[in-house]
């Protein structure tokens, strides 16, 4: 190997052998260096889609408590403006059901806004905004 001086210390110049020619890697340590970079694309790669099924779910989870907060709200308003058995009334209800429905059937969960929790049982109950 050749080495230049600098100073006290020498610096070794890698690749070039004494008499000038270039050093090449030998078989074993290209199989080496391919097979690291091929599992460090490997666990990249699995990284990267972990994060982004994780972040679709959350997604999800938001719309459907966004949807039944929506419902929940507005039925709410409703109940105080028009009474508890008027027409707008029946219709939040309905929607409250719907969206308590298909949260349901996407996550087999749905959203408590009163109770601001996730239920992972289907028990809600859709008069649960009829008693006063």
């Amino acid at each position: 190997m050749v080495f230049y001086s600098v100073g006290p210390h020498p610096i070794p110049v890698r690749g070039i052998w004494k008499d000038g020619e270039k050093m090449n890697l030998q078989k074993g340590e290209k199989k080496f260096l391919g097979k690291a970079m091929l599992a460090a694309a490997a666990l990249v790669g699995m990284l990267a889609f972990t994060g982004t099924r994780s972040a679709q779910a959350d997604d999800r989870d938001r719309g459907c408590q966004r949807r039944i907060f929506k419902a929940d709200h507005k039925l709410h308003e409703a109940v105080e403006r028009h009474g508890w058995d008027s027409r707008q009334a029946d219709h939040w209800r309905h929607e409250l059901h719907e969206a308590r429905e298909r949260c349901w059937a996407e996550r087999h969960r749905w959203w408590d806004e009163d109770g601001r929790r996730w239920h992972s049982d289907r028990d809600w109950d859709d008069h649960d905004h009829d008693r006063h």
